[in-house]
């Protein structure tokens, strides 16, 4: 199974009313499209994410020893194969097609990236059934995937850790900037931003490393660090939450100028090839999550289908390594890049 033939079966998986599988996913396609996996307003964030990246440049120097390159990370106590993680994703069938709902999707992701030697974020939403689905996914794998609870009322949110901790997951995240979406304003009892006091509480409670999702400012990222974080994502939740927000390509550098070193570092939004994962380790993150291409490839193939696009993320960032002389992620370095930001 090739790339472009998952790409081919996605497109008929899908039905092209949702998203459309197309060859290069930059947002144009599906734009403003909720449900779907378009963004929010005019869609304008969704495209700036896609765009930052191209604008970034690798530089290429091949006048060094010949090594084997090791592109391997650890984090939350545990070390990965790549430095590229699948990106949380909820309510499946609702934004991609009828083909899987929660509990199947997270079985194909869940233990493809395991099987992979990386991790899969999984995602939440409204019904009450996908979370704990999830976490069944993830304690079938010896708990290799990062639970995603969105920024609920604290009842909802302790009773959806417990099937986080109950499955012996690595760590538990919370996308906070989903706090921008409709359907978490209008909840009873109300939920959505949490400020510092609130956010540390939770992280007591997990109990395990807890990654933060949704830092777009300096700012944002040092509140985090105070309440806990073991872990941050730079992300605009792919621009569903904010329109005309700014693309995290833009924004990375001066976080992990900042935070890095304090706390792990993830970035997503945009990300699309083993050059941006290099792009973004050499502007200081620790790691990379990746959602709509990971989606397309396992409604293309299945468990197959999310390793042969693990394993060309994986190929592509080997060559990047290679070409610019990086043996390790290590290696990786601010001047292999030029940025204009």
């Amino acid at each position: 199974m090739t790339y472009n033939e998952i790409i081919k079966e996605a497109r008929t998986a899908l039905g092209g009313k949702l998203c459309k599988a197309c060859d290069e996913c930059n947002g144009r396609a599906c734009r403003n499209m909720i449900p779907g996996p378009g963004a929010k307003g005019i869609g304008d964030t969704a495209m700036r994410n896609y765009d930052a990246w191209r604008k970034v440049r690798v530089k290429m120097d091949t006048i060094c020893s010949k090594q084997a390159v090791d592109m391997s990370v650890e984090m939350f106590g545990h070390r990965f194969m790549y430095p590229f993680f699948a990106a949380p994703v909820g309510a499946v069938n609702i934004h991609f097609g009828e083909k899987y709902d929660d509990r199947r999707y997270n079985d194909i992701m869940v233990r493809a990236c395991a099987e992979a030697g990386i991790a899969a974020f999984t995602g939440d939403g409204v019904l009450d059934e996908v979370v704990p689905m999830a976490c069944e996914s993830i304690g079938r794998n010896g708990g290799m995937g990062i639970p995603t609870i969105k920024p609920w009322d604290s009842e909802t949110v302790k009773k959806k850790m417990k099937y986080a901790t109950d499955c012996g997951a690595i760590a538990i995240a919370m996308d906070v900037d989903a706090a921008g979406l409709p359907f978490l304003r209008n909840s009873n009892p109300p939920a959505g931003s949490k400020n510092v006091e609130e956010l540390r509480e939770i992280i007591m409670a997990a109990g395990r490393p807890f990654v933060v999702k949704g830092i777009m400012t300096v700012r944002g990222a040092e509140k985090a660090i105070e309440a806990g974080a073991a872990a941050i994502v730079v992300s605009n939740h792919g621009g569903r939450v904010l329109d005309q927000c700014e693309a995290t390509a833009e924004v990375l550098e001066e976080i992990t100028t900042a935070v890095g070193g304090c706390c792990k570092v993830l970035v997503d939004g945009g990300i699309r090839s083993g050059v941006d994962v290099f792009k973004a380790l050499a502007l200081g993150a620790d790691g990379v999550l990746i959602c709509r291409p990971m989606v397309v490839a396992a409604f293309g193939g299945a468990e197959d289908g999310v390793k042969c696009y693990i394993r060309k993320i994986a190929d592509e960032l080997q060559d990047t390594m290679e070409m610019c002389g990086a043996a390790s992620l290590s290696q990786i370095t601010r001047d292999m890049v030029a940025s204009p930001f």
